[in-house]
C-alpha cells in the first residue's frame, strides 16, 4: 500500500503579519533552522519506516497558483522535483483542497492512505509525530477516517475542538463530537 503525503500550502499571507504577507505567506518563511515551514512539512516523512512494506511517495502540493513558482522553487531546492501540484485559483479553504487532492492520489494509487499536513504547522517532537503517523496509517488501513490532535493548553476559538470516544489502541480514540472553531465560552468550557 502507498502512503501519499498531501501538504495543504494554500495560506494567503494574512495568519504571520507583519513576518508573513500577501506575496510571501507564512509556509513560505524559514522561521527556525535552515528550511522553510514547507520545507520542513515535506521532509517530515522523508525516510518513514512503515509496516509491511509501505511506501511513502513522493508529496501532493495544493496551494495557491499565485504563488507556484515560490512553491515549485522551495521544493526543488529540498530535491523534490517531480511531484503534483495542485494550484488553486483562489483559496476555498480546506475540503475543496482535499478533494481534488484525493483524485489526484487515486488515479496513482487507488487504495493509497492520503496524509494530509498543513505547510505551516510547527512540529517539535518529530519522532513523537512519526509514531503517531505509523500508527495512524495503520488505523486507515482498517478503512477508518483518522484525525490527530493535541491537547489545548488555553481556550482557542481559532481551532477545532475533539471529544475523545472509545479507546482504539495506544493513543487513539474513536471522534465522539468535533467542534469547530468554538466561540469563548465553549472553548474555555473545553479547556
Amino acid at each position: 500500500m502507498k502512503v501519499i503525503p498531501v501538504i495543504l500550502a494554500g495560506s494567503s499571507g494574512t495568519g504571520l503579519w507583519p513576518l508573513s504577507r500577501e506575496q510571501y505567506p507564512k509556509q513560505l518563511l524559514t522561521l527556525f533552522g535552515e528550511y522553510s515551514l514547507l520545507q520542513v512539512t515535506a521532509l517530515r516523512l522523508r525516510g518513514l519506516d512503515l509496516m509491511d512494506g509501505e511506501t511513502v511517495s513522493t508529496p501532493i502540493l495544493v496551494g495557491n497558483e499565485k504563488y507556484r513558482f515560490l512553491l515549485a522553487e522551495q521544493m526543488r531546492q529540498i530535491g523534490i522535483q517531480y511531484f503534483p501540484l495542485i494550484l488553486e485559483p483562489c483559496g476555498r479553504n480546506t475540503a475543496p483542497a482535499l478533494t481534488l487532492a484525493a483524485l489526484a492520489a487515486q488515479l496513482d494509487a487507488p487504495d493509497a492512505v492520503m496524509v494530509v499536513m498543513p505547510a505551516d504547522h510547527v512540529i517539535q517532537d518529530e519522532h513523537a509525530f512519526r509514531q503517531a503517523i505509523c500508527q495512524g496509517v495503520e488505523l486507515a488501513k482498517t478503512d477508518k477516517l483518522v484525525t490527530f490532535g493535541i491537547q489545548p493548553t488555553a481556550p482557542e476559538t481559532g481551532y477545532g475542538y475533539i471529544r475523545l470516544g472509545q479507546r482504539l489502541g495506544d493513543h487513539a480514540h474513536q471522534v465522539a463530537q468535533f467542534v469547530e472553531k468554538p466561540n469563548q465560552a465553549t472553548a474555555t468550557a473545553f479547556s
